[in-house]
């Protein structure tokens, strides 16, 4: 199993172990290309090319990034058709971040797959647990959605809301930790 594969799988990766040194490689090349989107104004299609060299893969449909935008590893971000990515969001995608279609991201937001050993002996060991948003999710500003979460589609996150718990399909959530506002119906 390669560090990669091992980094995603949620087992232990140690940071002081010497094959963390590729997952390095990557972490500092996309901290190049963040670099280059936030360090100036960028056309649409400009922003897009930069965010597509981030993630590895090209963008389906109308997608719309607002910079600046913060990632460490970015090449385990998926999204889907029609995205839009607001301003001053940060993600951590080290264990995969999946995103639906038609999905709205309000500034500010921070999705998070990583968390550190909870042994205070052996903080330089991270894990990771996937994040997955379904199709025509709306995360308001200032979100925080937690390692290992899933968003069911047509969902509603509300402002300021700290999603630590899945959250089912058709929903609105709020608040800290987010809970069941409301049943959407359509």
């Amino acid at each position: 199993m390669s560090i990669f594969e091992k980094d995603k799988s949620g087992a232990l990766v140690d940071m002081n172990d010497p094959e963390f040194a590729k997952i390095y490689e990557v972490i500092a090349r996309t901290q190049a290309l963040c670099f280059e989107l936030n360090s100036k104004w960028h056309r649409e299609e400009e922003a897009r090319a930069i965010f597509e060299q981030i993630i590895d893969s090209k963008l389906e449909g109308n997608a719309w990034i607002m910079p600046p935008f913060n990632v460490d590893f970015g090449r385990n971000i998926k999204v889907g058709k029609n995205f839009l990515l607001q301003q001053n969001c940060t993600f951590m995608d080290r264990g995969g971040i999946e995103i639906g279609d038609d999905v709205f991201i309000g500034p500010k937001c921070n999705i998070t797959t990583i968390n550190h050993d909870f042994n205070p002996y052996n903080r330089q060991a991270t894990f990771c647990k996937g994040v997955k948003i379904g199709s025509r999710v709306w995360i308001g500003i200032n979100v925080t959605i937690c390692p290992g979460v899933s968003i069911g589609d047509n969902s509603i996150i509300a402002a300021g809301s700290v999603v630590t718990k899945d959250v089912p399909a058709n929903v609105i959530v709020g608040g800290n930790p987010a809970r069941v506002i409301k049943k959407l119906e359509y």
